[in-house]
């Protein structure tokens, strides 16, 4: 269920005030009161109150833009019992444009049909892959369909209101209310009046707020797990949903597009109802505890946003809760809204041992000193100073697959969260940040026999300077990002080194035969990288920038989470969308520990 709040509509019972605003099914909408001195004197409350208008039919929602009416219904998905919701488009150009897309559920549908034994040309056969012979049908004002209809079952409460000839039933009557799919192409009209507490005598006017037609929530298809171990078969759940292995754990790593970020004039492309926070929150909160990860590494996490909400939030669900906000000598917004990296782990899987804060602030001023002439430090410092950070965690794990030679033996696990510098002229900079963050990985592994795992959005695609240097362990010393180095901070070049076993996790996706269901991942791959084609697509830039590595001593890859292809988002142009609210893609590794031999 996606659930939004409307907690930004400061609306004052005393005023009158009117306006409309989306609705979307299966969302919570909340009416927030603003008392004046005047209604807290009184000791008056709020009274809410929630209509639904009567009409005499439903309205058909488009499947592929929520807001707009549908005037077309393809009867094969009608046949095919392929849920209605998916059948209806506003337009035939709609239809048209995602019909690449759309005749997939067809295909899959097909698919079910054959394994039943039933013939498909009798459903499939007048279609094409054109898309020419698509059956479709115009909805009139008149149509009525099983669908569309709730037959002779009461659909309505007793409670009518008549007003200005237009007849409305009540729905609820608090300050919360969640929209069921009965609301779907209806209007809602939310009533809040300030009641005097001991007359109860209502006070001054009724503040009235009115909805567009409700729509339906969207609801992308899960991304499945797919095997890259060698197994010859899908990997089994849990009740829990989870991989049903002890010895395993997954990890996953997401930039969820900070508020902050998300403006209307960078995704314009996006509807303005399916950008907004209090949307996108509960849409990623629903994504994320979808896929029930072990381990989850956010980026541009705001402070605000992780204090009042993905903490708590993740809470309830089982997670335990660490974040390290950026810096904040380069950003001079609100301090509330910077945003940094949350790493959350479940309790019932893993304990914390121990918390590292990089903040590469103060390593530019530790290089600075040391490196920088006096008279340079400042526009050193003015280039080097971009308040990123990342986060170091050091856990225990709960399972055990050491087996009975290493009885008793604790498995830590090493796991770092970072956000690298975006700017795409500073190479020098985003490179001198990885290194800084792999020489202090290099020092807990000198310290402490751990796996690890490097985690984030490093905002540098394959074959750059810096993916180099986790891939490979080195940069090419011809490499031509080294040209950009004006503060001379990367030489000697020699010095662009680790010794950490890091492997890419998605690169097993690359491997012919890796797993059944990797074929089609296997064509979502780079395979002169071996990295996915992209985990980051706005209507200017498709590209991967999001990685999780690991040290391929101590861990082994069992499955990943498939990749998103580049047809289905661009139905909805590019993200974020209705459905994936970040401009990012999840990426999510199950491994497993590898027994390490006693010394």
């Amino acid at each position: 269920m996606l659930v939004i709040q409307l907690n930004e509509l400061m609306l004052h019972p005393l005023t009158g005030h009117h306006c409309t605003c989306t609705s979307v099914a299966g969302q919570v909408e909340t009416y927030k009161l603003v008392l004046s001195q005047f209604d807290m004197h009184h000791l008056v409350f709020g009274l809410v109150c929630r209509y639904r208008i009567q009409s005499d039919r439903k309205v058909a929602i488009c499947s592929v833009h929520p807001s707009e009416q549908a005037t077309l219904q393809c009867l094969g998905c009608v046949k095919a019992k392929i849920p209605v919701a998916k059948s209806y488009h506003c337009t035939p150009k709609c239809f048209s444009d995602a019909w690449q897309h759309h005749r997939v559920l067809h295909d899959r549908a097909a698919s079910a049909i054959n394994e039943n034994g039933n013939e498909e040309e009798e459903l499939y056969g007048r279609f094409n892959s054109s898309g020419s012979g698509v059956m479709n049908a115009s909805l009139s004002g008149s149509a009525s369909s099983a669908s569309l209809t709730n037959g002779s079952t009461p659909l309505y409460p007793a409670a009518v209101t008549q007003r200005s000839g237009e007849t409305w039933f009540e729905v609820g009557h608090s300050k919360t209310y969640t929209p069921s799919a009965d609301d779907i192409g209806h209007v809602l009209k939310f009533e809040c009046a300030v009641v005097d507490a001991e007359s109860k005598h209502h006070v001054g006017h009724t503040n009235t707020l009115l909805t567009s037609r409700v729509i339906p929530a969207p609801s992308p298809t899960p991304r499945r797990l797919i095997p890259v171990s060698g197994l010859d078969a899908m990997a089994p759940l849990d009740s829990d949903g989870r991989i049903a292995s002890s010895g395993t754990f997954t990890v996953l790593s997401y930039n969820i597009l900070s508020d902050v970020y998300a403006t209307n004039d960078t995704y314009s492309y996006c509807p303005s109802w399916a950008l907004s926070w209090p949307y996108r929150r509960q849409n990623l909160l629903r994504e994320i505890v979808g896929y029930r990860a072990d381990i989850v590494c956010l980026q541009e996490v705001q402070s605000d946003h992780y204090e009042e909400f993905f903490a708590p939030e993740l809470d309830k669900h089982g997670y335990q809760a660490l974040y390290k906000r950026k810096t904040n000598e380069v950003y001079n917004g609100n301090a509330h809204t910077i945003d940094g990296c949350a790493t959350f782990f479940r309790r019932d899987r893993f304990s914390h041992v121990k918390k590292y804060e990089v903040e590469f602030n103060k390593a530019a001023q530790s290089l600075t000193d040391a490196l920088v002439p006096n008279a340079q430090r400042k526009t050193a410092l003015n280039r080097l100073v971009k308040d990123n950070v990342a986060l170091i965690v050091v856990l225990e794990a709960k399972f055990s697959n050491q087996g009975a030679d290493n009885p008793g033996k604790r498995q830590l696990l090493c796991v770092a969260n970072t956000h690298i510098n975006v700017h795409q002229d500073l190479k020098d900079v985003k490179l001198w940040q990885v290194l800084t963050l792999l020489k202090g990985l290099e020092k807990i592994a000198a310290s402490a026999d751990i796996p690890m795992l490097v985690c984030g959005d490093f905002n540098s695609v394959p074959g750059s300077a810096p993916h180099s240097l986790l891939a490979m362990g080195k940069v090419d010393q011809l490499h031509p990002d080294l040209v950009v180095d004006p503060l001379g901070i990367l030489r000697p070049h020699s010095k662009l080194t680790h010794q950490l076993p890091l492997v890419s996790a998605y690169s097993p996706f690359a491997r012919v035969g890796a797993g059944l269901g990797s074929d089609p991942q296997r064509r979502r791959m780079d395979a002169t990288t071996n990295e996915p084609l992209f985990t980051n697509c706005t209507r200017d830039f498709i590209g991967t920038l999001d990685y999780i590595f690991y040290t391929a001593d101590s861990l082994t890859v069992e499955s990943l989470l498939e990749l998103l292809d580049e047809e289905s988002l661009r139905k909805d142009t590019a993200l974020p969308s209705p459905e994936w609210s970040s401009d990012h893609i999840a990426l999510l590794a199950e491994f497993r520990c590898k027994p390490r031999p006693r010394r």
